[in-house]
Formats: C-alpha cells, structure tokens, sequence
C-alpha cells in the first residue's frame, strides 16, 4: 500500500533520480559485456527473450508475449530468430499441439551465464569503490528496489 504521508515533491524527485541513473547503470554494464564478451552481441528484444525463458522455462509464445509486453507474433519471429542461432528450443505441448513451450539451449544457458558473470564483475569492482556508508545504503534499499520491479511488472503496473 503507498504510503499516503510520503511528500509528493520527495516521490517525484526519487522517481526522476531511478529515472536517471538505472537505465545509465543498465548502460555502463552493457558496454562491459560489448567489450569482454566474445559472441555476438543479440538485439535486445531477442536478448529479453532469452532471459525471459531461462527464468520461466516452459513459457509459451502467448505468455512470453505477455511478460515482455509485445505482439504474440513479434514474439513468434523472435523464437525463429533464436532457435535457428541454437539458442532457442521450442517443444510442442502435449495436449494441444498448436502450444509450443520454450526452453533455452545448453549454448544459451553458457552465453547469459558469461554475461551475468561479466556484468557481475563489473559491478563487483565498481562496488568496492563505495563508501562504507553508501554500500549500506543500496543493500537496504534492495528491498524496496525488488518491491517496485515487481509493481512495475504487475499486470496493474
């Protein structure tokens, strides 16, 4: 529940802040992961699915479509794209055979964990140049940073 007391210029001047700084953090890794890794980097859509899979194996096109908010038949031309590079494997559904789930390759589960781990490192470095004070700060503001991503990626979103 919001809390109602909380001063409206203070929730706007944390929302302009996350604004700001979470799509230049999402960046700075980004470019770390273009400069050490050593595949071809996807397009983002095709990368989003592939995450998306690997945390939701089984996934069908429709649920995919769902979560990353787009067009089943976006998402239909995404799984073609990947399952012909290897990354993507489909499987008809038991029952109905119109369903296909989804499930990421061997090859696929390596390339995100070589990027997560890249991504990781970075981060990692660039966390051990923070105060004593500010590392305190963001692990007790992963809390409410999970909380919001969940709001955000609510159907009331």
């Amino acid at each position: 529940m919001p809390d109602p007391t909380a001063p409206v210029q203070d929730i706007a001047h944390v929302a302009s802040a996350l604004v700001a700084s979470l799509p230049a953090l999402h960046r700075g890794l980004e470019r770390q992961v273009a400069h050490s890794f050593p595949h071809p980097r996807l397009p983002d859509g095709q990368l989003a699915l592939l995450f998306l899979v690997e945390e939701r194996e089984g996934v069908t096109v429709r649920e995919a479509a769902d979560a990353l908010l787009m067009k089943p038949n976006n998402v239909s031309a995404l799984v073609s794209q990947l399952t012909e590079l290897g990354l993507l494997e489909r499987r008809q559904d038991a029952a109905d055979k119109r369903v296909a789930h989804l499930y990421p390759t061997a090859t696929a589960r390596e390339r995100l964990a070589e990027a997560r781990t890249i991504k990781e490192a970075h981060l990692t470095g660039a966390l051990h140049t923070l105060t004593e004070g500010e590392l305190d700060a963001l692990g007790a503001a992963l809390g409410a940073l999970r909380s919001l991503n969940r709001r955000l990626h609510s159907p009331a979103g």
